[in-house]
């Protein structure tokens, strides 16, 4: 069996490196919908998957709009639906019904962060309504804590997992859960097989930072309200003089050390955080060697 070294004294199958860059090439680009979204859309390959986050302070209608422009220029955009948003069951059908005319294929679902919800106080309740709608959709993907949650207990995230997974398979809808942005690659791979032994059969996309100036994904993250990802910064030595010490952050931090368990784990995504610099994040993809 070929070998090749992963640059930090350990080495990789041909079979693990080929699925690494099957994955690397055909990751998922997310973006946020702030003035630079703009010179990020420029920098996006021909085709790319591309994942539109939902603000708060802009609302679903915000992603709606930008998802209608990415979709009429070629790309396959995957808009978020944040459940809190989401003001009742006619908004609900709403949803669906524009997904369906407007021929997506995939969405992905987040409980969201708005202080006062409508009628629907996480994801696992808006799916209950919306997984069975007429949304015409093939696959819907679900938020996954490997980090755990500033205000959710570890039982209470894994619940809502399973009831997504169960929710969803009802609906006869494909789905997958993407994790929130991650630096520990053994609290993703303890995480993950823990709950494949607890009956998680979903694929799953791995949440990464993209390559990002290191103020940047500091200030935004903490911004973007995914603080408590980046909280692992603080609590490991390693990670944080990495960050301090390197003008950007490079994925394959993350990537390579899960590298030989990546099939066996089901992890069949790459969720790309690029906070906007997407320009950046493309050159390493086309770089991955």
């Amino acid at each position: 069996m070929a070998l090749f070294s992963k640059g930090n004294g350990a080495e990789e199958s041909a079979e693990a490196r080929e699925y690494r860059l099957a994955l690397t090439a055909g990751l998922t680009f997310e973006v946020v919908p702030l003035k630079s979204l703009v010179d990020a859309i420029d920098a996006l390959p021909a085709g790319a998957e591309v994942s539109v986050t939902c603000s708060p302070t802009k609302g679903i209608e915000e992603t709606q709009q930008i998802t209608e422009d990415l979709h009429g220029q070629g790309f396959v955009a995957i808009p978020h639906f944040s459940a809190r948003m989401v003001r009742d069951r006619a908004h609900v059908d709403d949803l669906a019904r524009w997904c369906s005319n407007l021929g997506l294929k995939k969405v992905f679902v987040v409980g969201g962060d708005a202080e006062e919800p409508g009628d629907y106080i996480g994801a696992v309740e808006f799916l209950a309504d919306f997984a069975g709608a007429a949304h015409g959709l093939e696959t819907i993907g679900v938020t996954a804590y490997p980090d755990g949650h500033a205000f959710l207990s570890d039982e209470v995230l894994h619940k809502a997992l399973h009831d997504k997974q169960r929710l969803l398979a009802d609906a006869g809808v494909a789905g997958y859960a993407s994790t929130q942005m991650c630096f520990d690659p053994d609290s993703i791979g303890n995480w993950l097989r823990a709950e494949r032994d607890l009956g998680l059969t979903m694929p799953v996309h791995l949440g990464i930072s993209g390559v990002v100036d290191k103020a940047r994904l500091l200030t935004m993250g903490a911004r973007l309200g995914i603080g408590d990802s980046l909280a692992y910064l603080k609590k490991n030595k390693a990670a944080v003089v990495k960050m301090m010490t390197s003008m950007s952050y490079n994925p394959n931090d993350v990537l390579l050390p899960l590298t030989e368990e990546l099939t066996s784990l089901g992890v069949e995504g790459l969720h790309v955080f690029t906070f906007n610099q997407v320009e950046a994040t493309n050159i390493w993809r086309l770089a991955a060697e």
